[in-house]
């Protein structure tokens, strides 16, 4: 009889050791499930919010490390305007493949690829839907970050992170690395609800719209 309550304590502690890796085991799966669900979550949020962005405007401070530019980005149905108040008065326009750059000091116009240059950022941020899609979401302090790294159209090496303040949830930054050129946009006085007229998107001159 000894041997045999032996043998029965023996099978019981290897089940209730067995049982305790499987429960261990279902909280880690259970864990893991939550936070992936959790960021999948947060960075469906985060695409939701930029590809929602449409009849919007902002002001934004760029800061190269250098130089400190300021002016206000505007975005469209299909296209990107960014205004360029100081310390030089410039206006970008963007679509997909094509933009035009205009110097008001200078009144010259040049047209170009945006993909060759350090201006299509713009454009994928705001308005390609799928420029995320594979990006990476960590949540750092009230803020999410959405980061993405590649080589763009002339094969230089890029690092994009865009920082979004958890609540209110709103946009609230864009970090630019491209090639050792680094540039960040502070980015504030948010407006859902602009109105634009036929012509401001245009890739046009502004002195022929006059």
């Amino acid at each position: 009889m000894g041997l045999l309550a032996k043998q029965t304590m023996r099978v019981k502690d290897m089940f209730s050791k067995n049982e305790k890796k499987l429960f261990i085991f279902f909280i880690i799966i259970f864990l893991f499930s939550k936070n992936s669900y959790s960021e999948n979550s947060n960075k469906n949020k985060a695409l939701d919010y930029l590809n929602s962005l449409k009849y919007f405007s902002a002001s934004f401070i760029q800061n190269d490390g250098e130089n400190l530019s300021e002016g206000k980005v505007y975005i469209g149905n299909k296209r990107v305007r960014a205004d360029y108040s100081t310390p030089t008065k410039i206006l970008i326009i963007l679509d997909e493949n094509k933009a035009m750059y205009y110097d008001y000091e200078l009144e010259e116009d040049e047209f170009f690829n945006p993909k060759n240059t350090n201006a299509w950022f713009f454009y994928d941020i705001f308005r390609n839907p799928l420029f995320f899609e594979d990006g990476i979401l960590f949540e750092k302090n009230n803020e999410l970050i959405i980061e993405k790294n590649g080589f763009d159209n002339t094969d230089k090496k890029f690092l994009i992170r865009v920082f979004f303040e958890k609540n209110p949830f709103t946009l609230r930054a864009i970090e630019v690395d491209r090639d050792d050129n680094f540039l960040r946009l502070s980015i504030y006085n948010h407006n859902y609800n602009e109105e634009f007229d036929e012509d401001f998107f245009k890739l046009i001159n502004p002195q022929y719209l006059n």
